[in-house]
């Protein structure tokens, strides 16, 4: 992914988002995204995949208050991607793997519903916050062949007061991270300490 794709979702403090590719894998996200989905980033952020997370993880039923609309939604994005590309043999296997551990899947598979889903509502249960409303738009980058799904509230309402909390809680955690891998870290030898100012 381009450094610039990444620095574009570190960019947004205010909203959630993400980069995926076709097979739905997030390719990343930026911290308030991580927080928003932590369950599905817990295995580390190169192992998050959106088809996987709503079938085979039992978290995605917490979460989505909807959950039926999401897989149902999720399912869609994988037809379109098996359309334009019949030949893609990762997404095959995917496909399979979903097929073979998820009835749910099986089922929604069977259906044949290609629509495609470009904005929305999505309402969340987040363990930190509690319930969100989040509006959320794709976009699509086309010279990278990537997606951006982007989650904001709308002013003014309880669940922007809730996702600008969520984002305090994420800075400060991510804040703590970076003091305790620097108190960890060796200094360089013959390295001092500044001396105090009187």
């Amino acid at each position: 992914m381009r450094p610039t794709v990444q620095w574009m979702l570190d960019s947004m403090t205010t909203a959630a988002a993400f980069a995926s590719n076709g097979h739905l894998d997030v390719l990343s996200a930026n911290q308030l995204g991580r927080a928003l989905y932590a369950p599905m980033f817990r295995d580390g952020p190169r192992s998050a995949n959106w088809a996987r997370f709503v079938f085979l993880n039992r978290d995605a039923h917490e979460i989505y208050t909807d959950w039926d609309r999401a897989a149902k939604e999720t399912v869609a994005l994988l037809r379109l991607q098996a359309g334009a590309n019949p030949h893609d043999r990762a997404l095959t296997d995917l496909i399979g793997e979903l097929a073979t551990q998820s009835e749910e899947f099986r089922v929604l598979w069977a259906a044949h519903n290609v629509r495609l889903h470009t904005k929305g509502v999505k309402r969340l249960n987040n363990p930190i916050v509690g319930e969100l409303e989040l509006h959320y738009d794709r976009l699509d980058l086309t010279a990278d062949r990537l997606m951006l799904f982007v989650y904001t509230a709308e002013p003014g309402t309880r669940s922007a007061e809730s996702l600008a909390l969520l984002a305090s809680w994420a800075a400060s955690e991510a804040g703590g991270l970076t003091r305790e891998r620097s108190a960890r870290s060796p200094r360089p030898h013959g390295s001092r300490l500044a001396p105090p100012r009187l």
